[in-house]
């Protein structure tokens, strides 16, 4: 149990509460804590999906700590700090398993941006979804200005961020931003049962999926299925096909080791 981050597993699914109040904000001691979860739940052979919400219904992450951004004004040579914030987003967005964002409250500026790096979104009904930098006189310095035109396309990204202004859940569902939208107070349920259904594939073809995917995405279609390829020839040496494909010849269900 962290002092801004609560762990709990059930099953093979983990999940990261955020308990950081009011509004679970994006502070330092947020990123230091999530960066060391991630470190140990890559590791942790139990785990095959992480789900993170936030704790309480106000709010999944309500931006970063704009406490701490007045020792920042005026200051130069400070590219390397927020570089260290990237290098966290960028291990859940490497994560090799998968990841759902359960979205529970306000999902402003930083939230948003933590929840572009998972896999899926799910939003309750009631959430509220924007990046208001540019409010403050500034614009998303947390990958939103790459991660959200890679999701929702070009225009529809820099019209979120030219303006500032939110959109609701049923909004982002149609533009492809959640995945799903829950009845508020369900979203853990939501995103429980899909971690869940995830969980019981084997976790070496789901990470391969996603590096496939995400890999892909970065290059020619046929340098993405050349990598496609290789990572299909790694699958086909691992304990999971033989057992997947002897429970089909069989006719049962396969029991995965994830190895």
């Amino acid at each position: 149990m962290g002092n801004v981050i609560s762990k709990q597993r059930q099953g093979a699914v983990t999940i990261l509460t955020i308990d950081h109040p009011p509004l679970n904000v994006m502070s330092q001691a947020v990123l230091r804590e999530l960066d060391s979860l991630l470190d140990e739940l890559r590791d942790d052979t139990e785990t095959v999906c992480v789900v993170i919400t936030g704790a309480g219904d106000r709010a999944f992450m309500a931006g970063a700590d704009i406490k701490e951004f007045p020792s920042l004004i005026g200051k130069k040579g400070i590219k390397s700090q927020f570089m260290e914030s990237h290098a966290v987003l960028n291990k859940l967005d490497d994560f090799p398993k998968p990841t759902i964002a359960v979205l529970n409250g306000l999902t402003f500026g930083g939230g948003c941006e933590l929840a572009l790096t998972c896999d899926l979104r799910i939003a309750e009904d009631h959430v509220q979804i924007g990046l208001p930098e540019i409010k403050l006189g500034l614009f998303p310095g947390g990958g939103g200005t790459q991660r959200l035109p890679r999701v929702i396309g070009e225009a529809r990204a820099k019209e979120m961020m030219f303006t500032g202004d939110p959109i609701d859940a049923e909004k982002a569902k149609e533009i492809g931003l959640v995945n799903k939208v829950a009845p508020k107070g369900e979203g853990l349920q939501y995103g429980l049962k899909l971690a869940e259904r995830i969980s019981r594939f084997s976790l070496p073809a789901l990470s391969r999926i996603k590096r496939s995917v995400d890999e892909g995405l970065g290059v020619s279609l046929k340098d993405g299925l050349e990598r496609e390829a290789e990572l299909f020839e790694e699958v086909f040496q691992t304990e999971d096909i033989k057992e997947g494909v002897q429970a089909f010849i069989e006719k049962r269900k396969p029991e995965f080791l994830h190895r």
